[in-house]
């Protein structure tokens, strides 16, 4: 088989959370271009509409859904939707979270541990869940769970961002095996990547983080694509219950 058929999303349906910004928007892109038609799901209703147009800009459908991640409800809502417009969910990416560090672990509150686990593993738990169901009741599908090296790398003051990526690595392995063979459920924990939350770093920052990996450097958002595309695709058909690193060999 040709490389660019193993890669050809043509009559798929994807949906990305967190896919208005960031490497969320850069997967969007990429799914598009592959020939998906492409549903992203954010906060901001109106940053998922101009991501929408960007993916109807290439010829393929795209709808922008606001949705809390951290909302139960919203996550439940998210699917509805996302099955009445489409019929199908092929492909979903579990990629919104959120990171903030805490004074000290006895320094949290449980208003910031509420915060951090509901977006980070409650809700991709919900949709993941959700999805995988109806995708094993259907033609089968992908799911893609964007994590974390910070779930494999112990460090201070990032303990329930940590927890939270680590339960979601367990979960999806769990899924895999629960919904195969029908559904796959895959990992990809990246490293240190240039979004907006590298806006605000110091120099100091940015040299620590470059010197902290093999390749000596941060990524763009377009360097997680590529990985996406081998895991929505057939490509990766024998792939499932993975963690692929994509951190330029962080350790």
């Amino acid at each position: 088989m040709m490389a660019n058929a193993m890669f050809d999303l043509s009559g798929k349906v994807a949906l990305v959370t967190g896919g208005s910004r960031g490497m969320g928007l850069s997967m969007v892109r990429g799914l598009a271009a592959a020939g998906a038609d492409v549903i992203i799901a954010s906060r901001k209703l109106e940053a998922c509409e101009a991501a929408a147009r960007e993916v109807e800009a290439l010829s393929r459908k795209g709808l922008g859904i606001a949705c809390h991640m951290g909302h139960w409800d919203q996550v439940d809502a998210l699917v509805d939707a996302a099955y009445a417009a489409f019929g199908k969910v092929d492909i979903l990416v579990n990629n919104a979270g959120m990171a903030f560090h805490t004074p000290s672990s006895d320094g949290t509150t449980e208003a910031a541990f509420d915060k951090i686990m509901d977006v980070n593993f409650k809700g991709p738990f919900r949709l993941s869940a959700a999805v995988a169901r109806r995708m094993a009741d259907g033609e089968g599908g992908s799911i893609i769970n964007i994590s974390s090296t910070s779930a494999l790398l112990a460090r201070p003051f990032d303990t329930c961002y940590a927890a939270a990526k680590a339960a979601l690595n367990m979960a999806s392995a769990a899924f895999a095996q629960e919904y195969g063979p029908k559904v796959r459920v895959n990992v990809i924990s990246p490293g240190p990547f240039l979004t907006d939350i590298s806006k605000a770093w110091t120099e100091e920052t940015r040299a620590a983080v470059s010197n902290s990996n093999a390749l000596r450097r941060p990524a763009e958002p377009e360097e997680i694509v590529a990985t996406v595309l081998y895991l929505a695709s057939g490509a990766s058909s024998f792939t499932t219950g993975a963690l692929i690193r994509v951190d330029g060999g962080l350790f």
